[in-house]
């Protein structure tokens, strides 16, 4: 079965028990500060899990495009990807564990034609804060699933997304011992004392990776034997002339085809390689691609007519994420300058390393970990060059510098989920809310070619991302701040309304993340001021809000400026 098929299937079959399809979200999170990326299909539907009614109402489904950055160092194996599409299935407080069990094996059985005797599910086990789910044990039960087993929160929980929020066990599905399928239900509701309660609202999430349900029905252990990366890794054995099927050439091929994939969607919704958050993200990505490609023995240019290879598959992408097509020229010409850049890098590594070795004569297991960060010097060529020079790398000590390094990178990234949308919380809800009088700020004193690009949310500040190619002026700032508190002391009220899409455009509402809308959105307008597509949350009156301070005004790349501000 090809990717295409599996897609249709899985939409058409929610469908018919009457899903509505709803459209991918951007891998940008529109109004989730808590992250960089779209990382499961949950996360752009927050708001609605929380309780907010939805456009197309309480049964959806969708083919989410997704992308991971924890576990980037883990690619190269037979299944993890940066990149991958999720199919899902929601409940936004209607079906529950019978329903979503009972389709689940359905799908699975009759849809996919997978022997029941070959599939096996997990369930919880219960702990102190919530009981045994023996209500879904019983479901697969009475489906015939004998093998089931209990295992503890660790491993059938899921949530909350952020301090507080909807949580739930989950019950997982294998076939012949591997994870297919993952169905969350979300019947607590985890609050600021560490409590767990059940939730006003009771919803189903649901998530089956489109890339290794294929493997499985290809009969495949490596993902990437299907059809969903021929194309690319044809296109990268034709450039290296080395052959995917030689273990030797597997994992850096895998490497160049996952990363390529995932530059090309990353920067097809808007993002560009730089220094920091997302931007370093997709940097990293190209360059560790390049370096496998000099471990392949590719020394010319090489980014570009991989990339065509993704943007050309008309069976996964071109027909699928306009997004792709409309963007074409951007990615490519994104791509030939990033990968420019890194070969001059590499260059200047190169000359690093041999000054070491000649100021030295040794190079610490510390210092060539230095290289491999700063330069994205890969460490087989840190040891090619030692070896030239009749030295050898202290591997231990290197293991140890990247394992710390490691530690503190996730220790600041855990930052990014202590506080956000996800926990719905008061100070979050004034900052989203005064975005929108920024936003909208900005376009009446810079003009209407200021456009929102992106935004981060903390508890403690507003980063607010906007198309703009010059350096703002003092009194320009000055403008724009005094334009947003004055509407904060008018305490405008702020109004939703649930429209067609085509209206709100033609009620002139704003809407600039991504390229896809679904046919009914949401829309918030604050009195005269302000009208933007957008799924909340928002305070109900400005006066709310307090004072609005910009705090710095910086360049956030190409084209785009980056404004820091705080409310007091």
């Amino acid at each position: 079965m090809k990717a295409s098929q599996l897609k249709d299937k899985f939409i058409n079959f929610f469908v018919s028990k009457n899903h509505v399809e709803i459209p991918s979200a951007s891998l940008v999170p529109q109004n989730d500060p808590t992250t960089l990326f779209i990382s499961a299909g949950m996360h752009p539907l927050v708001p609605y899990l929380l309780g907010q009614p939805h456009p197309f109402g309480k049964r959806l489904t969708d083919i989410q495009k997704c992308v991971r950055t924890g576990d980037i160092d883990e690619v190269g194996d037979e299944t993890h990807h940066t990149f991958f599409e999720m199919l899902g299935n929601w409940s936004l407080g209607d079906y529950f564990k019978k329903e979503a069990i009972e389709w689940s094996f359905e799908f699975l059985t009759k849809h996919l034609n997978f022997d029941a005797n070959r599939l096996s599910v997990t369930c919880f086990a219960g702990d102190e804060n919530a009981p045994k789910d023996k209500e879904s044990a019983t479901l697969w039960q009475s489906l015939g699933i004998k093998n089931i087993k209990f295992l503890p929160k660790k491993d059938n929980w899921w949530g909350p997304a952020g301090a507080v929020g909807p949580c739930g066990p989950d019950t997982e599905m294998f076939i012949d011992g591997v994870e297919i399928w993952n169905d969350v239900f979300m019947q607590y509701y985890k609050d600021n004392s560490g409590n767990y309660q059940t939730g006003s609202q009771i919803n189903v999430d649901t998530g089956m990776g489109v890339e290794r349900t294929i493997a499985i029905l290809s009969g495949f252990s490596d993902n990437y034997l299907s059809d969903i990366w021929q194309s690319i890794i044809k296109k990268i054995e034709e450039i290296s002339n080395k052959s995917y099927s030689d273990n030797n050439n597997k994992k850096p091929i895998r490497i160049i085809a996952d990363h390529i994939r995932s530059a090309v969607f990353i920067i097809a919704d808007g993002v560009e390689p730089s220094n920091k958050e997302a931007g370093y993200v997709l940097r990293r990505l190209i360059r560790r691609a390049i370096r496998q490609g000099k471990l392949l023995g590719i020394e010319s240019n090489f980014i570009s007519p991989i990339a065509q290879a993704v943007l050309n598959n008309q069976d996964n992408y071109a027909g699928i994420y306009p997004e792709l097509n409309e963007n074409k020229d951007k990615i490519i010409s994104i791509l030939e300058a990033e990968e420019n850049k890194f070969r001059k890098t590499l260059n200047n590594g190169l000359r690093e390393i041999n000054k070491l070795i000649d100021r030295n004569k040794s190079v610490s297991g510390k210092e060539a970990f230095t290289l491999y960060e700063s330069f994205g010097f890969p460490v087989e060529m840190i040891k090619e060059e030692l070896e030239k020079n009749n030295l050898s790398l202290n591997l231990a000590e290197f293991d140890q510098a990247k394992t710390d390094h490691q530690k503190l990178s996730q220790t600041l990234s855990a930052g990014k989920f202590k506080s956000g949308l996800a926990d719905n919380s008061e100070i979050i809800t004034k900052y989203h809310t005064v975005t929108h009088l920024l936003h909208a700020s900005l376009r009446k004193i810079l003009g209407d070619h200021v456009q929102q690009s992106g935004s981060n949310i903390t508890s403690e500040r507003l980063r607010f991302d906007f198309s703009h190619d010059q350096k703002l002026t003092d009194e320009q700032l000055k403008q724009v701040t005094n334009l947003v508190n004055q509407q904060i002391q008018l305490d405008l009220s702020v109004t939703v309304q649930t429209m067609p899409f085509v209206d709100a455009q033609k009620q002139g509402a704003l809407a600039f993340f991504g390229t896809k809308y679904p046919e009914i959105v949401t829309v918030y307008t604050v009195g005269d001021f302000s009208k933007e597509v957008c799924t909340g949350p928002h305070v109900e009156h400005l006066g709310l809000l307090g004072t609005f301070e910009i705090q710095k005004e910086e360049s956030a790349g190409s084209g785009k400026r980056r404004i820091y501000a705080v409310l007091k």
